[in-house]
């Protein structure tokens, strides 16, 4: 049985140009390798799953090569530290000594240090000197998806990175690239609301991606998808926002009770239509437009509804439902809560008349 290797490992980017939605930092990083420019401590900060990691790699790797068709393995050269498990004034120490001892193949060490902001204050102190001034031979690359928590004297001693989160689109055209590979048939919508619910994060999207793989086989659906990762058709949040637009209380319970028949949660159900309410809201502004993130099939969907109501009738809806979802936590009848949260919507779209 061939051994099965998930697709964040599988398609991980060996090179700059692999890499997915960060072309601001990878071609910076590219010039300063090529132009022997590079700072010898760098600091990647961004979300989880949009390639730190995968970048210090590959800079760890660029920098040891002596031409482009290089094949040396320098695995040895690179050594990796996980700060959540390994923050101890003891741990940065060793680390200490050890950049001491030059590399026995290739030019350069490099540590890369992940989740750096969990060292303890001792540890930081204990690293700023070698941060400072290591060998000649040693590169550090400190990884961390919180900069606020690390010390500003760490801070002042690297060079910054922002990495950002990546695009629906971006993840959506990358997944699409990975089922030609695996010749498996995928319908857009779903590898969209598949980009969608990984927030930003590439990492998250594979994983799903080789989840819904794994149930539908090689041919992925929309339905399958919703299904799997329990998410509610975006007809329903049309529906909703139609039964408001014509005054139908009595339609939104009936609704909202489907809704809970097919084993969705309340809350879930509150942001989402909060999201669709936003949705409609950028889609009803020239300016703004570009900011709806959903498949083509539903945005002429999103243009046709956003024509019908007023941006001050989603203001109030999104207030209404904001403290719907701060209250629900703590309410002891969270059904009747969501419902009443619903009747409430009524009277900010009663009154709508459709855009000219």
């Amino acid at each position: 049985m061939e051994e099965f290797i998930v697709s964040a490992r599988k398609y991980r980017p060996q090179d700059f140009g692999s890499v997915v939605g960060q072309e601001h930092i990878t071609q910076t990083l590219y010039r300063a390798i090529r132009s022997n420019q590079l700072a010898h401590a760098l600091l990647f900060t961004g979300p989880r799953g949009v390639g730190k990691t995968t970048c210090a790699r590959i800079v760890a790797r660029m920098i040891n090569q002596t031409s482009d068709d290089d094949q040396t393995d320098y695995s040895l050269n690179i050594f990796e530290l996980d700060a959540a498990s390994h923050n101890g004034v003891d741990d940065i120490r060793q680390l200490n000594e050890q950049v001491r001892i030059a590399p026995q193949v290739g030019r350069y060490k490099v540590y890369i240090i992940d989740e750096v902001h969990m060292l303890s204050t001792g540890a930081f102190n204990a690293f700023l000197k070698t941060l400072e001034e290591p060998p000649a031979h040693v590169k550090f690359i400190l990884a961390t998806t919180e900069k606020h928590k690390i010390l500003p004297t760490i801070l002042s001693r690297c060079q910054v990175y922002d990495f950002r989160r990546i695009g629906v689109d971006e993840i959506t055209a990358h997944l699409r690239k990975i089922c030609e590979k695996e010749n498996i048939t995928a319908e857009p919508m779903a590898l969209h609301v598949i980009a969608q619910k990984a927030d930003g994060a590439l990492r998250d999207a594979l994983s799903i991606f080789d989840k819904m793989v794994t149930f539908s086989g090689k041919n992925l659906t929309y339905a399958d998808v919703i299904k799997n990762l329990n998410i509610l058709d975006y007809d329903y949040y049309f529906k909703i926002v139609d039964t408001l637009l014509a005054g139908d209380s009595w339609q939104l319970l009936l609704l909202y009770k489907e809704i809970l028949d097919k084993g969705h949660d309340g809350q879930i159900f509150i942001n989402g239509l909060a999201s669709h309410l936003r949705d409609l809201l950028v889609t009803g502004n020239e300016r703004t437009k570009h900011l709806l993130e959903v498949p083509e099939d539903v945005r002429g969907r999103y243009i046709a509804q956003a024509r019908q109501v007023q941006p001050n009738s989603i203001f109030k809806a999104l207030k209404i439902l904001n403290d719907a979802d701060y209250r629900y936590k703590s309410t002891y009848n969270q059904r009747l809560l969501v419902e009443l949260s619903l009747l409430q919507l009524v009277a900010p779209f009663r009154k709508e008349t459709p855009k000219k």
